[in-house]
C-alpha cells in the first residue's frame, strides 16, 4: 500500500478510509503481509511515528528518501518506469488510495477513486489538484487492474466521465471506527470540550473542511432564517480546518451579523471530536457533493441526530436514519433545523435509527469486500 495518506500531519478523509480498511485487513487476514510504502525525505521520525498504530506482525514499512511532492510531479511529467523500485518487485497487489497509480508498478494494481468532484464541481477544487488529476487520472485508470470507489453514486460518476473503464469498477463502502465514535457517557468530557470552544448553550454541529462544496453558505443562510424570533438560539458550530475558496463562508457570516452565533473552531484534535459530537443538539451536513460522506455516519455512531442532504451519495449512506433536505433550498435547510430544534421525539427517533445504521457499516465488512477485489485481480 502507498501509505502517503497515513503519514500526513493532518489526516484527511482519504487517510481515515485507508486506515480503517488497513487495520481490518490486518486483523481479518493475519497470514497475508501488508507493506506500507512511504517517502521520508522530510520528517522521517514523525512519519514513522504516525504509522506505528498500524504496525503488527503482518504489517511492515518500506521507505524511500525522496520528496513525495517531487515524486508526484516526476511521475506526472516523466511518465516512464524509472521509479519501479520504490514500490518493490514482489508484491502480488499494490493499492493506491489517492487516485493516481504511477507508471511502472510491478504486479497487479488497485486504485481508489473516491469521487469525481474535480469534474462535476471543478470550481470547488484547488487549481493544483484539478491540474494533476486532469493530467494523470485517465492514465491511472488505464494502468489499474481494478478501480475501487466508495459508493454506487461514485461508481456511476466515474462511468459518466470514463465509461471505458466501467468493467473495472468495484464498490467498497466505508465504515465507522466504533472505537473513535461512540456515545460518550462521561458528561465531564463533554463539558470540557464545550468550555474549550465557549459553548455555553445548545449547538448544531458541522464537522469537516470549511469549503464551498460542503454548502456552508446556504447552511449559514438557513441558520439565519431559523434564528428569527429566537432570543437565545442554539449556536451553529462550524468545526474543521480551512479549505479552498472559503472566504465567502466567513464573509456571509459577517454580512448576516452572525459572528456571535456562528462559531468557527478551526482544526479539532482527534481526542475532542467524539465529545464535541455527543454534546450537539444535532449534526448538520448539507453537502452538495460527497463520494461517501463519513461524518454523518460517524455522528450516527455517537448517537446524535443528523440533518444531511438529498444530493450525491448521502441518501445512500444514511438510508432512512437521517433528516434529508434539498441542499439548494435555504428554506428547506431552515425548516430542517427548526424541526430538529423543536421536536424532541424526532431527535430521539433519529438517534435510535442512526445508531442502528452505523452499526451496519463496519470497517470489517469493508475489508472483506476489498479482499475480494485483491483475490479477483490475482485470479483467486
Amino acid at each position: 500500500m502507498d501509505a502517503s495518506p497515513l503519514v500526513s500531519a493532518h489526516m484527511s478523509g482519504i487517510g481515515y478510509c485507508q486506515a480503517g480498511q488497513l487495520q481490518a485487513l490486518a486483523e481479518l487476514y493475519p497470514h497475508d503481509t501488508i507493506t506500507l510504502q512511504y517517502f521520508n525525505a522530510k520528517e522521517p521520525a514523525e512519519k514513522y511515528d504516525r504509522l506505528k498504530p498500524y504496525l503488527r506482525a503482518n504489517v511492515r514499512t518500506r521507505t524511500a528518501k525522496v520528496s513525495s511532492y517531487l515524486y508526484r510531479l516526476a511521475t506526472t511529467f516523466l511518465p516512464f518506469p524509472i521509479y519501479r523500485g520504490y514500490f518493490g518487485k514482489t508484491a502480488d497487489v499494490t493499492h493506491f488510495f489517492n487516485y493516481i497509480i504511477p507508471p511502472g508498478v510491478s504486479g497487479k494494481t488497485v486504485v481508489t477513486v473516491h469521487d469525481m468532484v474535480y469534474k462535476t464541481f471543478p470550481e470547488t477544487v484547488r487549481g493544483r489538484t484539478k491540474y494533476m488529476l486532469d493530467l494523470g487520472l485517465k492514465k491511472s485508470l488505464q494502468r489499474a487492474d481494478r478501480i475501487v470507489t466508495d459508493s454506487e453514486f461514485s461508481k456511476q460518476e466515474i462511468i459518466r466521465y470514463f465509461p471505458q473503464y466501467a468493467d473495472k469498477i468495484r464498490v467498497v463502502y466505508c465504515g465507522v471506527d466504533h472505537n473513535r465514535f461512540y456515545p460518550v457517557k462521561d458528561q465531564s468530557a463533554i463539558d470540557r470540550v464545550r468550555a474549550e470552544f465557549q459553548l455555553d448553550r445548545a449547538y448544531f454541529l458541522y464537522l469537516g473542511t470549511v469549503e464551498p462544496r460542503k454548502n456552508l453558505e446556504r447552511l449559514v443562510e438557513g441558520y439565519h432564517r431559523f434564528c428569527q424570533g429566537k432570543s437565545d438560539p442554539p449556536y451553529l458550530v462550524l468545526a474543521g480546518g480551512k479549505g479552498w475558496l472559503d472566504s465567502g463562508i466567513y464573509g456571509r457570516v459577517e454580512q448576516l451579523q452572525l459572528k456571535e452565533q456562528v462559531k468557527f473552531t478551526g482544526y479539532v484534535e482527534d481526542s475532542d471530536i467524539c465529545p464535541l459530537m455527543c454534546g450537539a443538539l444535532a449534526f448538520v451536513f448539507p453537502s452538495i457533493y460527497e463520494g461517501f460522506g463519513m461524518p454523518p455516519l460517524e455522528a450516527m455512531a455517537c448517537g446524535v441526530p443528523v440533518l444531511t442532504s438529498t444530493a450525491a451519495s448521502l441518501p445512500e449512506v444514511v438510508g432512512d436514519a437521517a433528516l434529508c433536505v434539498d441542499p439548494y433550498a435555504i428554506d428547506a435547510i431552515a425548516d430542517g433545523l427548526t424541526r430538529l430544534y423543536a421536536d424532541a421525539q424526532l431527535r430521539a427517533s433519529l438517534q435510535s435509527a442512526g445508531m442502528r445504521r452505523a452499526a451496519m457499516m463496519t470497517w470489517e465488512s469493508a475489508a472483506a469486500q476489498l479482499y475480494k477485489v485483491y483475490k479477483e485481480v490475482c485470479g483467486g
